[in-house]
């Protein structure tokens, strides 16, 4: 556990009992400090009162009297569209906001790492598509090399649950846009910023507001080295921020659809192949051809930066192609989850919005597409360029026929409604040589609890239609 520093014998309260509120209420206590929670859901709040925190409705008069500062859970919102009750009346009383994010920045560093030959490292990643499997495949390569890593965040353990850091030792995050948007502190060794797309705009006032909450990660601390993909016109404009010049090789620029030119640090992926340059020479390549956990043009953006993590932390090239066919991919993403006589069936239930399905549908040949579920904003005309491949749609969800009609004429959708009915149509009409492809282009919360309780669901079909784990056919 990292202890919060700063805060022996003060009382600090804690908004969201899941789990990183949990964990940063006993890291409080950790610190010398006194925690005291409150969750707006029963369940939260019996756990901590088993833990014996002190449970206090701070929206209550005088509920904060004491308090000298309030942390938050990421899914509370503390601006947009409206601020929590509960936060409200901590700004209202001049009472500091921050999130666990916030207290591992600020109580990381310890004096021990005076003693360090090397002192650690972390690398923070966000973006909205690919920010998982990219902070995934940095922790995978590091530890392939034997270095000391440890992956936290949105992925893995909470930030606060991890353990100090040795000598030389890396901490890899995974970061949302609720998360950078709070934190008081971020100061990471390394940010990387994969791409941009609307997502969770309602939270962040649009557009704009959802940009600068990715911005922060790299304004606010001042990162020794920037990853940045340069694919949309944002990753351009936060590049160009940065660096104080062409050469300027803090930055490292990153592109999985063209080849990057320049004097400055450059790291591209063409026709399956990553490219490495420096002062306008190309000086490592690797074939992301034959890498089984990396599909499409999509993944090779992700690997493509972690490369670029992994270079800047003094990985030799070659180390990092050994790693790269090592890695297995992350279960919800891209994730083949067998081949059955000549049919490949790949889990992308973490697609949940328009442009990461995309992303999905480009990466394969001909597809029986299963999408659908609850639509966010927007509407579904991205995908329209990208249906070419699609042989047809099964779509799931309470409103399937909407989902389905929203598709235009570009793809014979079939309305299937629920998972076990899609899962056996799609595999009934599939060819060798074709993938049945889970990239619903949505939510999960009409049907399912959560987008992995969806592609469990979708594993579990196969199972049931005898389709097992085997790769081989």
């Amino acid at each position: 556990m990292i202890p919060v520093l700063g805060i022996e014998k003060l009382t600090v309260a804690i908004l969201g009992l899941g789990r990183s509120g949990l964990t940063a209420a006993r890291a409080v206590q950790a610190g010398g400090g006194r925690a005291v929670c409150w969750d707006d859901g029963a369940p939260g709040r019996e756990r901590a009162g088993a833990e014996g925190f002190e449970l206090r409705d701070f929206t209550r008069p005088g509920a904060l009297d004491d308090v000298a500062m309030l942390v938050t859970s990421p899914g509370i919102p503390h601006l947009y569209p409206a601020p929590h009750p509960a936060i409200a009346a901590a700004l209202g009383a001049g009472v500091p906001v921050d999130n666990d994010i916030g207290l591992f920045f600020r109580s990381l560093a310890v004096p021990e790492w005076d003693s360090f030959d090397v002192p650690p490292r972390v690398v923070a990643v966000t973006g909205s598509n690919g920010k998982a499997t990219t902070a995934a495949l940095i922790a995978h390569l590091l530890d392939a090399a034997g270095r000391e890593v440890q992956l936290a965040g949105n992925i893995g353990r909470g930030v606060l649950d991890i353990d100090p850091p040795g000598d030389g030792g890396v901490v890899v995050l995974e970061l949302s846009s609720y998360q950078t948007d709070l934190a008081r502190a971020l100061t990471p060794d390394i940010a990387v910023f994969t791409n941009l797309s609307p997502d969770h705009l309602d939270r962040h006032a649009g557009y704009g507001g959802y940009l600068a909450a990715k911005r922060r990660l790299f304004a606010e601390g001042g990162p020794d080295r920037a990853v940045i993909g340069v694919d949309e016109t944002e990753g351009l404009f936060l590049a160009g921020q940065i660096a104080e010049g062409p050469s300027d090789d803090r930055v490292i620029r990153v592109s999985a659809a063209r080849r990057l030119a320049g004097p400055g640090w450059s790291v591209f992926a063409r026709k399956g192949f990553l490219s490495e340059y420096r002062k306008g020479r190309q000086v490592a390549s690797i074939d992301l051809r034959g890498v089984r956990g990396l599909p499409g043009a999509h993944n090779h953006q992700n690997a493509c930066a972690a490369y670029a993590v992994a270079r800047s932390l003094g990985l030799a090239p070659r180390v990092i192609e050994q790693g790269l066919h090592g890695y297995a991919g992350l279960p919800h993403r891209s994730q083949i989850v067998a081949v059955r006589d000549g049919v490949t069936f790949v889990n992308d239930s973490k697609a949940t919005n328009v442009d990461s399905a995309a992303r999905a549908l480009q990466a394969f040949g001909r597809i029986r597409w299963i999408c659908g579920g609850l639509e966010k904003g927007g509407g579904l005309d991205g995908l329209h360029p990208h249906l070419g491949n699609v042989a047809r749609a099964y779509v799931i969800g309470r409103e399937a026929g909407h989902f389905a009609m929203g598709l235009g004429q570009g793809v014979e959708a079939e309305i299937c409604g629920t998972m076990e009915n899609a899962v056996a149509r799609a595999v009934a009409d599939a060819q060798p040589g074709e993938t049945v492809l889970l990239a619903p282009a949505a939510a999960s919360f009409d049907q399912y609890d959560s987008f992995e309780r969806r592609g469990e669901d979708f594993v579990a079909r196969l199972r049931t239609l005898g389709i097992g784990e085997d790769i081989d056919g």
